[in-house]
């Protein structure tokens, strides 16, 4: 019997439920940014703005990237190679919004970091605001629509149409990219 008490990640021989998981990460990630909206104009880069800061940045700045990764080079790819008819047309619509996704929360991201870099080093609340409520709701609502998308439509597909072969061939180019021994 498994432990409710750990939570645990499913590991690469199950990709799609790993990509579901760095999902529910991000979500983390996004309330906490949002957590920090509030907390920062009233308690400054304390320690809890901080640690808050480094945590939000480190998943962002590393555990991402490879999460888009996985679905450019990888997941995208191998199911257009696979597809057929409905699904061949979605992917067709789906491939090109996902990609140019991708783009808007990695330059949004970029100046998020910026500001968390702020409050990750401490610095002092000044007139102006830290964090812009207008760059942590854009992200959080291109991020939000983007995994919608992706968990309705790209990983039912993924599940209905890879084989065995492909699913390991898919966690198998993850585990990689992430440096995980097989």
């Amino acid at each position: 019997m498994q432990n409710a008490l750990i939570s645990t990640a499913p590991d690469f021989s199950q990709p799609i439920a790993v990509l579901k998981h760095c999902h529910d990460k991000i979500r983390q990630q996004l309330s906490t940014l949002q957590n920090l909206l509030d907390h920062v104009p009233q308690h400054g880069s304390d320690a809890q703005a901080q640690q808050a800061a480094h945590n939000v940045m480190r998943y962002f700045n590393q555990s991402a990237p490879h999460h888009h990764a996985d679905e450019e080079h990888d997941l995208l790819p191998m199911l257009r190679a696979t597809a057929t008819g409905e699904d061949a047309e979605l992917l067709q619509k789906l491939t090109p919004e996902i990609l140019a996704e991708h783009q808007q929360m990695d330059s949004l991201w970029h100046s998020l970091n910026l500001q968390l870099t702020q409050i990750a080093d401490g610095a002092a609340v000044q007139a102006a605001p830290l964090l812009s409520p207008q760059d942590v709701q854009q992200f959080s609502n291109i991020y939000s629509a983007h995994m919608e998308k992706e968990e309705t439509w790209i990983a039912p597909m993924a599940k209905r149409i890879f084989n065995e072969q492909q699913m390991q061939q898919l966690g198998a180019a993850m585990q990689q990219r992430r440096g995980i021994p097989a």
